[in-house]
């Protein structure tokens, strides 16, 4: 009796999107915004050095708490469009890619930086951390011999990683990424499915304000189950499966032009409403007084409607206005993942040594910006040029190369981060 093979059960299970006849050559839009999203993601790590609530690795000795309320304005539907364009992209991918070169090349694309970030970009995090804390003093050189020791006793306090002191810290996106990514496949017989392409149908033919409804009344559920910060995990997945699902949906996207204007102004309404409660109540809530049950879901409900609308706002706007290819675009869409692995580091870093010239607040955070704008590109145009360094950073080869050089080249990656895998997964 003879067995079917893995690639012929493959070949049975409905992997591929069932529009994929209707894939256009690229999205520029989502290119732009992809880049805008990880600027402001740069400049939101800047804000955090200076906020004075919220949490961060280390801080400068001006803090201000109005500037909460400047970030709040993005930090809603920031991280949201991130995983809706990672959803439309797996899109893409899967309509050219067999199931598991999807997951093999994933994994070599998310992992490998993963890996060289938790090894080589972040532990310089971890020590301007623990200096500012005043647990260490210190050299860098001999910081980093105790970090790569797994028998040194520096990190008694500092256990919370993948490994022992080894975490992911600002590069949690790659390992959630690569989880989501694994997760979908497991998902995408019944996302595929006539069943689901039905749903979007029905939907796409009702009016718009049902659908966001839906969306923010899912949102908010997810965010009453999940009442801590691990809500970003579910909140990812839930957005990167949604930009899975409308892809290149034609009425989805058209729906979403004509409804710049009250999207535009409903996120006015929803951010003045929650910019309110939060100044009038949350922020009492840092100084140990309880939230009032009431104010509490009002205002979780009005941060869900936040994450939805800004989304559709931004996507919509991108659509509208930011449709054209350039030469910039494709550099800096290339630079995104350099920049993204790099600057925390170089923002922790720049920042602690700026902070003790006491230059006041404003020329600081500008210094500062600045320095981190510029060492981010120095570094991608160094590492763009220095064909070893291109995978580790996120970028493809630019080189030719014989087949089986290329097969090698696998082979070593594969070995490279199976040991992260294992930790990973058990």
């Amino acid at each position: 009796m003879s067995y079917p093979s893995i690639k012929d059960v493959i070949k049975k299970v409905n992997f591929r999107p069932q529009d994929h006849s209707q894939m256009p050559q690229r999205r520029y839009d989502l290119d732009w915004l992809r880049v805008i999203l990880f600027s402001l993601l740069i400049i939101h790590h800047v804000g955090m050095f200076y906020v004075l609530n919220w949490g961060f690795h280390a801080k400068s000795q001006y803090r201000y708490e109005w500037l909460e309320s400047v970030l709040l304005v993005v930090e809603p539907w920031r991280m949201p469009a991130i995983w809706f364009i990672s959803g439309v992209a797996i899109r893409f991918i899967l309509i050219k890619v067999t199931i598991l070169s999807f997951i093999s090349l994933r994994s070599l694309r998310l992992l490998l930086p993963l890996a060289f970030g938790i090894f080589i970009v972040v532990p310089p995090q971890l020590y301007i951390e623990m200096t500012a804390n005043g647990d260490i003093v210190m050299d860098f050189w001999r910081f980093m011999q105790a970090f790569y020791d797994p028998q040194s006793t520096l990190f008694e306090q500092y256990q919370a990683g993948i490994w022992p002191h080894i975490d992911v810290n600002h590069l949690w996106y790659l390992r959630s990424l690569w989880y989501y990514s694994l997760t979908l496949v497991f998902l995408l017989p019944a996302l595929n499915s006539n069943i689901i392409e039905g749903l979007k149908s029905w939907l796409a033919s009702r009016h718009g304000f049902w659908t966001v409804l839906c969306l923010i009344v899912c949102v908010f559920a997810v965010q009453i189950i999940w009442r801590n910060d691990e809500t970003r995990y579910p909140i990812g997945f839930l957005f990167l499966m949604l930009g899975y699902l409308v892809g290149w949906h034609t009425v989805f996207w058209q729906k979403l032009l004509t409804a710049i204007r009250p999207l535009c102004a409903s996120f006015i309404v929803l951010c003045i409403c929650f910019l309110i409660v939060y100044n009038l109540y949350y922020l009492d809530m840092y100084k140990g007084i309880e939230l009032p049950h009431l104010i509490e879901a009002i205002s979780l409900f009005t941060y869900s409607a936040l994450r939805i609308v800004g989304l559709f706002l931004v996507l919509a706007l991108s659509h509208r206005f930011l449709t054209k290819k350039t030469q910039k675009l494709a550099y800096f869409n290339e630079a995104v993942y350099p920049f993204y692995l790099l600057h925390q580091s170089i923002i922790l870093v720049a920042g602690y040594y700026l902070t003790q010239l006491s230059l006041g607040a404003v020329f600081e955070s500008l210094i500062l910006l600045f320095i981190t704008t510029a060492m981010c590109f120095l570094l991608f145009e160094l590492i763009k040029r220095i064909e070893l360094l291109r995978p580790f950073f996120g970028l493809k080869m630019q080189g030719s190369y014989p087949s089986w050089s290329v097969s090698l080249g696998y082979i070593i990656g594969g070995l490279l981060i199976s040991p992260l895998i294992y930790q990973l997964i058990f």
